[in-house]
């Protein structure tokens, strides 16, 4: 049987795995369709791409690695040293994966430049938004986005938004061409659409409403088995005229299943309620931001 200690390493190991295999995606998209068709969009890999166009020598990894190690200096005590380290640790991945790309695809795969957008958009998006659920970024922006987050409640998209438009226009300088800044311009939005669906949905929250006689029994199922609370209602059935407790459940998107199958295995005549949540706020959930 595993220890605490042993699951707690098996978790980090799978995080770390699922990291690189987000920065993995995020460099494909970046170095397989955009960086070939000259095409940009924004970030610390923006400003590199930009570089490497106007210079046409220094590869887009050694520029992300450089940038992202000032960007960490000034975060240290903001973020803190976990986090610190495993943005280094991101951003050495992600600068490798970027080197590799880069001498591999030396060619755009897809002839169509608006293509080469939305899919490299969508890729790089899909990328982060996985890496930052497992505890991963690519740094850059990131680290601004997550510094802004630590004490707003503005969602990853508009943080990026802003710094990302400032970024795209001064790609102009490097590749003149408008129409390649127009591309850039929709692979920012495409990236920041897919970032919050990927980003948001692994936060995703649900609200559960049960009406049972049971219920008491579902309660102790969750606290025992899920470690999670559970709330009881005062409620009235204005059809049976009786009194009745309602219980009120609030569960992590990976949670959900779980919960239902507690509710059908206990009380499979359960009327249950389940709704989303925009936020949910409290202990094991989210701090309060405004």
């Amino acid at each position: 049987m595993l220890t605490l200690r042993n699951k707690t390493l098996i978790l980090e190991i799978r995080n770390y795995l699922m990291i690189c295999v987000g920065l993995a995606i995020f460099a494909v998209g970046w170095t397989a369709f955009l960086i070939p068709e000259k095409i940009t969009g924004g970030g610390v890999s923006g400003i590199a791409a930009i570089l490497y166009f106007a210079t046409g020598t220094i590869p887009v990894g050694v520029t992300t690695l450089v940038i992202n190690c000032i960007l960490l200096a000034i975060a240290w005590k903001i973020l803190g040293t976990r986090f610190c380290i495993n943005t280094l640790f991101c951003t050495i991945v992600l600068s490798t994966f970027f080197g590799l790309g880069q001498s591999y695809f030396i060619k755009p795969i897809i002839d169509d430049p608006f293509m080469a957008a939305i899919i490299g958009g969508a890729l790089s998006a899909f990328g982060v938004g996985i890496a930052i659920n497992y505890g991963g970024n690519t740094g850059g922006t990131d680290i601004v986005a997550m510094m802004i987050g630590k004490y707003r409640n503005i969602s990853y998209g508009k943080v990026t938004l802003y710094t990302n438009l400032v970024i795209i226009g001064s790609s102009y300088l490097a590749v003149g061409s408008i129409q390649k800044l127009v591309y850039s311009m929709v692979v920012m939005f495409v990236y920041i659409y897919v970032s919050d669906i990927v980003i948001e949905g692994y936060k995703q929250t649900f609200q559960f409403m049960v009406f049972s006689k049971k219920n008491q029994d579902i309660a102790d199922k969750i606290n025992s088995e899920l470690n999670r609370g559970a709330t009881f209602l005062k409620g009235y059935g204005s059809y049976t005229k009786t009194d009745s407790d309602v219980l009120l459940i609030m569960a992590h998107r990976n949670d959900k299943a779980q919960i239902m199958k507690l509710i059908k295995f206990i009380d499979p005549t359960a009327f249950v309620s389940i709704s989303k949540t925009s936020s949910v706020f409290g202990k094991n959930f989210d701090n309060i931001k405004v």
